[in-house]
């Protein structure tokens, strides 16, 4: 709880950032504010260097060997735009998922209405799971990419990444993976799991500032540049750098952003990865359990397995889910996401294309006493919506 708020709407963004990523933030940028890697003197020769620390950092995070090929971005909707856009040519057929994020779905919904790609998506079963070898079967002669979200924003359910990019490898198909929701959360292995590249963001889970997010990039993957700019190197020449990083990085580094992200992993580390998702996991399954009991209430979300990530969302019967929202902020003082969550096809398969979902996620700063505050909100909602007397959880 922040100030009376109860934040749960952590898959969105995470909420309050620790207060020591806010300190390092201002301390360095008033320091060292100079553009990194575009002069030689001092400041800027600092600022470069801080950025190739951070990329080392994120190398390391992302079990990826090279750290040149950390390319930064504003978020991972930025950089799947960067992988999916340099990855196909006219003629292409690609294979996704119905679970995906907008920022899937609409870059290949946008090449696929140009007539560049062809596309098949797979759905999920009941559990929320892709089913690898639903992919393989997606699979043509001519698909030359795989794009996969490693957890469904809806329902919090991790997808099988390491068997799906195996049999993406032994059929010479590269597979991006969209690690928005489990990038702090759950380990996300580049190497180890040969993919071609993932994209993160640095405010969820990393606990770093809106903005900041990149592509993590295999050494055998394939990229072309998709925008072009200054990189502060090669600048005599009018075709763009193809070294990376700043193949893929054109103009101005979020040098702010990067110093917030760096600090926010670091914060996140010493907290313990996998003692953090142990605790968010733990508060979840009080949220379901509470939520389940409820007459009224209807959980989309699977029974969270222990390497899914924190989310839940469910639905009030005769309430819309903004509705339960606007109760739960004004009332309550709970703050939640509502709607489609920018995810409008497992939405659809869930039958709830018209109005969404009510999802809760805690963060790194949740507690019990939220959860409980969360569930004694809900019993009231679904009993005033039923014409009942509210009784507590």
């Amino acid at each position: 709880m922040t100030d009376g708020l109860v934040y749960l709407d952590n898959a969105a963004t995470s909420f309050p950032k620790p207060r020591e990523v806010l300190d390092r933030m201002a301390e360095v940028y008033a320091e060292m504010g100079a553009s990194p890697g575009r002069g030689g003197y001092d400041l800027s020769v600092e600022a470069g260097s801080l950025v190739d620390g951070v990329r080392r950092q994120l190398a390391d995070f992302f079990d990826a060997p090279d750290p040149d090929r950390v390319v930064f971005a504003a978020n991972a909707t930025d950089a799947l735009n960067l992988a999916i856009q340099g990855m196909v040519s006219a003629g292409d057929h690609v294979v996704s998922t119905r679970l995906e994020h907008n920022s899937v779905l609409r870059p290949l919904h946008h090449l696929r209405m140009r007539g560049t790609i062809e596309l098949d998506l797979v759905p999920c079963d009941r559990h929320g799971v892709v089913d690898p070898g639903d992919v393989v079967s997606a699979m043509r002669r001519e698909t030359r990419l795989v794009v996969v979200t490693h957890a469904s924003q809806v329902l919090g359910t991790v997808q099988p990444v390491a068997e799906i990019a195996a049999l993406c490898a032994e059929r010479g198909v590269p597979l991006v993976v969209d690690a928005a929701q489990t990038a702090g959360q759950v380990p996300v292995r580049l190497e180890e799991w040969n993919v071609a590249a993932v994209a993160f963001t640095g405010h969820k889970a990393m606990l770093g500032p809106t903005g900041s997010g990149g592509l993590v990039v295999a050494p055998g993957a394939v990229i072309a540049p998709t925008r072009f700019g200054g990189t502060g190197v090669d600048s005599a020449s009018l075709t763009h750098t193809a070294s990376y990083p700043h193949r893929l990085e054109a103009g101005t580094l979020n040098l702010l952003g990067i110093i917030g992200l760096a600090k926010g992993l670091e914060y996140l580390r010493g907290e313990g990865v996998e003692d953090v998702h142990r605790r968010e996991m733990g508060l979840i399954r009080r949220l379901r359990d509470g939520l389940t009991a409820l007459s009224g209430v209807t959980v989309y979300s699977p029974a969270p397995r222990d390497d899914d990530v924190p989310i839940l969302t469910c639905g009030v019967e005769g309430m819309a889910p903004s509705d339960v929202g606007a109760i739960l902020d004004a009332d309550h003082g709970i703050a939640v996401r509502t709607g489609l969550h920018c995810a409008p096809l497992v939405h659809r398969d869930l039958g709830l294309a018209g109005q969404g979902s009510v999802r809760f996620s805690p963060g790194i700063f949740s507690t019990e006493a939220d959860i409980d505050h969360a569930l004694a909100a809900m019993a009231a909602i679904a009993a005033s919506a039923a014409g009942r007397p509210p009784r507590r959880p």
